[in-house]
């Protein structure tokens, strides 16, 4: 059997996912992103759109495990992490893993746990690995975890503050889809799911080998100057009370050669950086105006901004790996 190149094997993961959320081609690209750059995303969006059966595709077609976890404001951080029981067999601890070991780990509505519970999970997420009892236990690789909010309902949640946001890779949305795409979803679950026929594309391993891969796609110090321009101009343009930190900067960097990768280019383009610059900096960045509350609204700052600095004329004159 002949070697895939990395756009062939992602395009397939791609294609999996787009025959079960349809008509969201790019949110899918966006997803992947995050996957090859070992990224976690935050997927803001009304019930109903899919969002959970997005992750089980995801799961299926990597044949990896997956996990729920629905967060109320009872839910306790061991119920995320696990815990340590005595066992009278062994006159010992043990240790019971919580639904956080896993390797794609959906968490349901994160803004309706308590603050608590949310850091244990931001902790995990950031670390790969849980502390108990002066034990640490790595979580499984590729760990990813979706965590969805709904961005209208705010009754009875606890909103992220803006530091934890930043813990994200990444926010998408899937959004309502397009009326013939409407139409297509329920021809397609006429009779069954298309859930039901996915087939693995893509082991673990393989995807392993695509993130280190990721890392080798040509960055040049002009591209990187673009990015480091963008970012600060995040910190200085009207509107916007606090812009993004150099882990924004180091997301775009590394969300943009992951686009590159997707496209099956060699190097990263200013067009590369461009496309991924919404989901990685927006919920990055706390605006002055408290009616800029949509995404879309902050999307289209963004883009006013974007158009303020100057796009390199030569991004390859001084490329390097």
């Amino acid at each position: 059997m002949e070697e895939q190149s990395p756009k062939e094997a992602l395009t397939a993961l791609h294609r999996n996912l787009s025959s079960v959320i349809l008509g969201k081609s790019e949110t899918m690209k966006l997803l992947l992103v995050a996957l090859i750059c070992r990224g976690h995303v935050l997927l803001e969006d009304v019930p109903g759109l899919g969002k959970t059966t997005l992750a089980r595709a995801l799961a299926t077609s990597l044949n990896v495990d997956f996990k729920r976890l629905q967060c109320t404001p009872d839910l306790l951080p061991s119920d995320i992490t696990g815990v340590n029981i005595f066992s009278q067999e062994e006159h010992a601890f043990r240790f019971i893993p919580g639904p956080v070991f896993t390797n794609i780990l959906v968490a349901d509505e994160i803004n309706r746990a308590t603050p608590r519970s949310q850091s244990a999970l931001l902790e995990a997420m950031a670390e790969g690995q849980v502390s108990l009892e002066r034990e640490t236990h790595a979580l499984p690789d590729p760990f990813l975890v979706i965590a969805t909010q709904n961005p209208i309902e705010f009754s009875g949640t606890y909103p992220l503050p803006e530091a934890q946001m930043d813990r994200f890779f990444m926010r998408i949305s899937l959004g309502y889809p397009e009326h013939e795409d409407e139409v297509r979803i329920m021809r397609s679950q006429r009779n069954g799911h298309p859930l039901e026929a996915i087939q693995p594309v893509m082991s673990a391993e393989q995807l392993q080998s695509w993130q280190r891969y990721a890392e080798r796609i040509t960055l040049s110090d002009t591209i990187m100057d673009y990015i480091a321009r963008i970012v600060r101009a995040t910190r200085d343009f009207p509107g916007i009370r606090l812009g993004a930190s150099p882990r924004g900067s180091l997301a775009l960097m590394r969300a943009a050669r992951a686009m590159a990768l997707l496209s099956g280019e060699k190097e990263v383009t200013p067009e590369r950086v461009q496309q991924v610059a919404p989901s990685v900096l927006l919920h990055r960045l706390v605006f002055k105006d408290a009616s800029l509350a949509t995404p879309q609204d902050q999307a289209r700052v963004l883009e006013r901004l974007m158009e303020e600095v100057a796009v390199p004329d030569n991004p390859s004159a001084d490329a390097t790996a």
